[in-house]
């Protein structure tokens, strides 16, 4: 079974992180929730506590498909502000394995030279740091091994973005089919 990292720090956007995480579970994919700090509980942009499956130091990332980053403020400046993620999504890219990010969390990706010549997409104001980008402002973009997101009103048009990616389309279209079934 392909394996998820979803990064989640003080100030996420908990629609992007849950919806996300809710989502890619209904792929048939195992995600692992991981806190950047040192405690498994991680409290969202609006004052929702989550619990974490893991914290940073005690994750083993070596099995993992692809490693998504929620947006929200400030969460993605704490994500940005870890080393430890920036080196593992660098890593990652390096390898050829899946990165993803939303909402304001592609300025992470921006920041490492990631989005260089790439499409991408972020929450209206933070262009300026997709440095490199080609910044479409569409809801989702897929450029290769990179998948970002606009914001939370598509955070499961980016989940099932990233299902598609690792499962395939007609999973990714089963999973959405049981999300909005036809009227």
């Amino acid at each position: 079974m392909k394996e998820v990292f979803v990064f989640l720090a003080n100030g996420f956007e908990e629609i992007e992180a849950t919806a996300t995480i809710d989502v890619l579970r209904r792929g048939d994919l195992k995600v692992n929730t991981v806190s950047v700090s040192n405690d498994k509980v991680v409290t969202g942009a609006h004052g929702i506590p989550v619990i974490a499956d893991m914290t940073f130091p005690d994750s083993d990332f070596s099995n993992g498909s692809m490693l998504v980053l929620p947006g929200g403020m400030p969460g993605a400046s704490n994500l940005n502000a870890h080393e430890g993620l920036k080196n593992l999504l660098s890593f990652y890219f390096e390898s050829g394995k899946n990165v993803a990010a939303i909402c304001a969390a592609p300025l992470v990706l921006g920041g490492l030279g990631i989005l260089k010549g790439k499409k991408a997409t972020c929450y209206p104001g933070f262009e300026p740091q997709l440095i490199g980008a080609i910044v479409t402002g569409n809801p989702v973009e897929k450029d290769g091994m990179v998948i970002t997101g606009r914001g939370p009103g598509f955070a499961i048009e980016f989940a099932l973005a990233l299902v598609a990616e690792l499962q395939g389309e007609v999973k990714a279209n089963e999973v959405a089919a049981g999300l909005m079934p036809p009227k």
